[in-house]
C-alpha cells in the first residue's frame, strides 16, 4: 500500500485509464483499432485476463466496441445530449418537431413502431393516470434509432378513453408528436416530471438495444400534466448508458 495510505488502483483500471487517456487526446481516433490482449501483456508486463478486462473497460463504458475476429476499436458513434428542459418546451412540439429529433441535432433519426394496443396499464401507471377497475389505457410501444443503433426504448401509457380513435391510437400520431395531438384534444401538457434510475439491463433490453456486456441502462419515467393538474401521458423509457449525456439546464430558485 502507498504510504499516503491510498489505495493502489488494479492493473487492469490503470491500463484501462491510459487507453482512455489516449483516446481523448487524439492518439485513437474514431474506428481505429486499439492494441490487442497481446500488445498490452506486452507492454504492460500483465497476464491475457488483466489485458482483457482492461479492454472490457473501456467496452463497457460505451468507448470502444469489439468485432469479432479483428479487434477491439474506438467506437464512432456520437453520444446523445439529452436536453431534459429545453426539449420539452411547447415552442418544439407546438411548431411540429419531434422532442426526440431536437435531441439529434444533425443527425439521422428514426423511430420504429412496435406496436400501439389498448391494454391494462401496471398498476402504478394507471394509478398515475387514474384509472381503475377495468379501465385500459393507450400503450405505444416504439424503439429509437440514431445512425442506424437502437438507443432508447420507450412506452408511453394514456387513457384510452381519453385518446382511443384518435392519431394518438395510431402508428404515426402526425407532426408534433403525442404532445401536439393532446393540445389539439383540448389537453395540452404545461407540467412534466421526470424520474430517474439506473441499473444493469434484463436479457431483452440487452439484446434489443444492442448493449455490450457490462452496459448499464438508464430508465426515465416521464408524468405530463395538464394546467388543471391532470395526467395526460406516462412514458417509461430505457436508455443505453453508453449513448447518453443527460443535460438539464434551469434558473436558480
Amino acid at each position: 500500500m502507498p504510504r499516503d495510505g491510498a489505495v493502489r488502483q488494479p492493473k487492469y483500471q490503470r491500463i484501462a485509464a491510459a487507453l482512455k487517456t489516449a483516446i481523448e487526446a487524439g492518439e485513437y481516433g474514431p474506428g481505429d483499432r486499439l492494441p490487442g490482449e497481446n500488445d498490452l501483456m506486452s507492454t504492460y508486463g500483465v497476464a491475457r485476463m488483466t489485458a482483457r478486462q482492461a479492454l472490457g473497460v473501456l467496452q463497457a463504458e460505451g468507448l470502444t466496441e469489439a468485432r469479432k475476429g479483428a479487434g477491439v476499436f474506438v467506437r464512432e458513434f456520437r453520444r446523445i445530449r439529452r436536453r431534459g428542459i429545453q426539449r420539452l418546451a411547447a415552442d418544439v412540439w407546438e411548431s411540429g418537431r419531434s422532442i426526440w429529433a431536437a435531441d439529434t441535432e444533425d443527425r439521422d433519426p428514426e423511430v420504429e413502431s412496435l406496436g400501439v394496443t389498448e391494454e391494462a396499464a401496471p398498476s402504478g401507471v394507471a394509478a398515475l393516470l387514474g384509472l381503475s377497475g377495468d379501465a385500459v389505457a393507450v400503450v405505444r410501444r416504439r424503439v429509437f434509432l440514431l445512425d442506424g443503433k437502437p438507443v432508447m426504448l420507450a412506452t408511453s401509457y394514456l387513457d384510452a378513453v381519453l385518446v382511443g380513435g384518435t392519431p394518438i391510437a395510431e402508428p404515426d400520431t402526425g407532426p408534433g408528436g403525442i404532445y401536439a395531438r393532446l393540445a389539439d384534444l383540448g389537453h395540452k401538457p404545461a407540467r412534466f416530471r421526470e424520474e430517474i434510475r439506473s441499473r444493469m439491463p434484463s436479457a431483452d433490453e440487452a439484446d434489443r438495444l444492442g448493449l455490450a456486456a457490462g452496459t448499464p441502462v438508464v430508465l426515465i419515467c416521464r408524468t405530463a400534466f395538464t394546467a388543471d393538474g391532470r395526467v395526460v401521458e406516462v412514458n417509461e423509457m430505457v436508455l443505453d448508458a453508453s449513448a447518453y449525456v443527460l443535460e438539464y439546464e434551469f434558473d436558480a430558485p
